[in-house]
């Protein structure tokens, strides 16, 4: 997987090689791309970078910035003259302020362009399409904003498209829109297409099926409509597939049968529909397999269990039925979710196998053989057709703290639950003691053995007087639950605690770009969509509390963290989405007037019991009072009477 996570790495990636620039004493930079330079550079007040703006192709120019901000390359090997011409200019990380000035597109011999990692804004220039030449073009992480240009299809020799990650103030995921079907199909030398995080609308393209030359096709974090083409079946080599988050209709597998060179194949909450083809499980190559969060049904293939490569698979949140294949964790496999789908059967028996993490919590699936009673009783009731009633658990629990990510702590008088456990990329943990769970699922797709699950900041926090319940927190690329098993049924407090320690929001550098946004959901109620924590909190590194009210009805308490694939998802480094927690709290909101009827008797019971032990205490400490006063008594009448002694 290594050459293809490499694909991903895009704010340093240069994918043409470029010959050395054969300078001689005798050649000079062409004058109208020199003009064109200082006018770029001017207008982004870098120009004092250029050591010699005159001819930038000399050998003895020469740039003040790193190698991996600013590049300027040049092909002086023309055979009509010794003029030089650029051909490469990267301008990264600089956090570059203002447009793209036109005067850019008078380079007209540009093959690679990567103007990523900067604070650019406005429209992309229709002017962009005079760059017939151009190979590789990077735009992600900017300000940019409006329609991609339709001069964008004239590009015909473009080889790499990056339009990821860029962000929009104000309007976010809504002003962006595909150029029109003629012009996308015309790019017909594309092989690496990035439209994540980009916002862009409307229908899933049917002409991307044009692009037969296609590797890697990655497009999420948008409000793209499906479904998935079936003509989406002749890009035959695509190696990297990942499509999410897609809006109704629904789609199906079936344009997959042909795509056998992919290793890395994404469909997570697409509103994928059917049975999952076992065709799947003959693909070779394939390393990372996410069909999760969609409306599969039907039984797991018993052909997953003939995987060679797999290393991920992630089956949750489906309508998966039937046994869990005795034989699917193959050689490779270092996680597996098939959580919250009716599937049955028991635990393969290398389910513990080293670096193995497996999360099933939500199943029919049989654990008894490996957990005790009281850990397969938590089990029982997190799936969502059973009842707590009958089970060995504790039921009179009316409050649940735990430090998300954390150590034990103790703030404002509450007791938070150690949560430090590490957790792997399709993982849970009980906590039988005061019976809670944690469940994480997920990983970054093109890199997910670099996933974080816990994140930690040693900078101050503000806004809280507490300022260590936030300084850890648990993150996760996909779905983070937490379950308090064994309330007393009534009407609760939810307060979550949340301080953004990762994505600055550093208003003059790419990296406050960062927008992690997702959704929270209560007791499978959607309380929240598209949350934001430093726009709630008013700025990073502060704390900020979320209070909801809840019902538990069967004894248990869910919430659920769940990204939605908004938001960006590499700034200020690959991986960076996904929920973020500090802490929760939650607390009741009854007393003993309203408290359930089953818990009053209880109380009641306790408390005729206390009562009565009061009254016998009473009882016997009266009567040793009586027998201290009475032999006293006598002992003072025999004093008084006795005679006295003759001497």
């Amino acid at each position: 997987m290594a050459p293809l996570i490499l694909l991903f790495l895009t704010s340093t990636l240069s994918l043409l090689p470029l010959g050395a620039s054969q300078t001689n004493t005798t050649t000079t930079t062409d004058t109208i791309e020199v003009s064109a330079l200082i006018a770029v550079f001017d207008s982004w007040n870098i120009l004092g970078m250029l050591n010699r703006p005159h001819d930038p192709c000399a050998p003895t120019a020469w740039l003040n910035a790193p190698k991996e901000n600013l590049v300027v390359n040049c092909n002086c090997s023309s055979p009509v003259d010794n003029t030089c011409h650029i051909v490469e200019l990267k301008v990264s990380g600089l956090n570059i302020v203002g447009e793209i000035p036109n005067e850019l597109f008078d380079l007209k011999e540009l093959v690679q362009l990567d103007l990523s990692q900067n604070l650019l804004s406005g429209q992309v220039p229709p002017a962009i399409g005079s760059l017939s030449n151009m190979s590789y073009l990077n735009l992600s992480m900017n300000k940019l904003s409006g329609n991609v240009p339709l001069e964008l299809g004239n590009l015909t020799k473009l080889y790499s498209l990056l339009f990821s990650f860029m962000c929009f103030q104000k309007l976010p995921f809504k002003q962006i829109q595909w150029c029109t079907p003629e012009e996308l199909g015309n790019l017909t030398s594309l092989q690496y297409l990035y439209f994540d995080s980009s916002g862009v609308t409307g229908d899933l393209p049917h002409e991307l099926a044009k692009l037969r030359k296609l590797k890697a096709l990655r497009i999420y974090g948008t409000s793209l409509k499906g479904p998935i083409p079936t003509i989406f079946s002749a890009l035959e080599k695509l190696e990297v597939l990942i499509l999410g988050d897609l809006i109704p209709p629904d789609s199906s597998l079936s344009f997959l049968e042909n795509l056998t060179s992919l290793s890395i194949l994404s469909l997570r909450n697409s509103q994928i529909t059917g049975q999952i083809p076992d065709y799947l499980g003959e693909f070779a190559n394939l390393m990372y397999l996410d069909l999760s969060f969609n409306n599969l049904s039907g039984q797991i293939p018993r052909s997953f269990q003939n995987f060679s490569s797999l290393q991920h698979l992630y089956l949750g949140t489906n309508n998966l039925t039937g046994d869990l294949p005795t034989g699917i964790i193959t050689p490779n496999l270092t996680a597996l979710d098939v959580s919250f789908n009716p599937i049955s059967g028991s635990l393969p028996y290398d389910h513990n196998k080293e670096g193995f993490s497996m999360n099933f919590i939500g199943t029919l699936i049989d654990s008894r053989r490996i957990y005790d009673s009281r850990s397969s009783d938590i089990l029982y009731c997190l799936h969502e057709d059973t009842s707590c009633s009958g089970q060995n658990l504790t039921s009179s629990s009316s409050s649940f703290s735990v430090k998300c990510g954390g150590k034990k702590i103790f703030a404002s008088g509450t007791e938070f639950y150690d949560d430090s456990d590490v957790l792997g990329a399709a993982d849970f943990r009980l906590n039988t003691t005061h019976q809670w769970v944690v469940s994480n699922v997920g990983s970054h797709p093109s890199n997910p053995n670099s996933s974080h699950y816990i994140v930690t900041t040693n900078v101050e926090i503000l806004g809280t007087s507490e300022p260590e319940l936030y300084k850890t927190a648990r993150v996760s690329p996909s779905s983070l639950r937490y379950y308090a098993v064994g309330l007393v049924n009534g009407k609760y407090t939810v307060n979550l605690h949340f301080a953004e320690i990762v994505i600055s929001d550093n208003s003059s550098s790419w990296k406050g770009l960062g927008k992690r946004l997702f959704d929270i959901y209560i007791q499978g109620n959607r309380v929240l969509q598209d949350f934001n924590i430093i726009d709630e909190a008013k700025g990073s590194k502060r704390a900020m509390n979320k209070t909801f009210e809840a019902n538990v009805t069967n004894s248990v308490m869910d919430i659920h963290f769940f990204w939605a694939g908004k938001g960006t998802c590499c700034i200020p480094y690959e991986g960076t989405y996904g929920p973020l927690v500090s802490a929760i709290h939650v607390y009741p909101d009854f007393n003993r007037t309203n408290l359930p009827s089953t818990h009053k008797e209880g109380m009641a019971g306790r408390l005729v019991g206390f009562a009565s032990l009061c009254i016998a205490g009473a009882a016997i400490l009266s009567s040793i009072v009586y027998l201290w006063w009475k032999w006293t008594a006598i002992g003072r009448i025999q004093t008084h009477s006795a005679p006295e002694e003759k001497s």
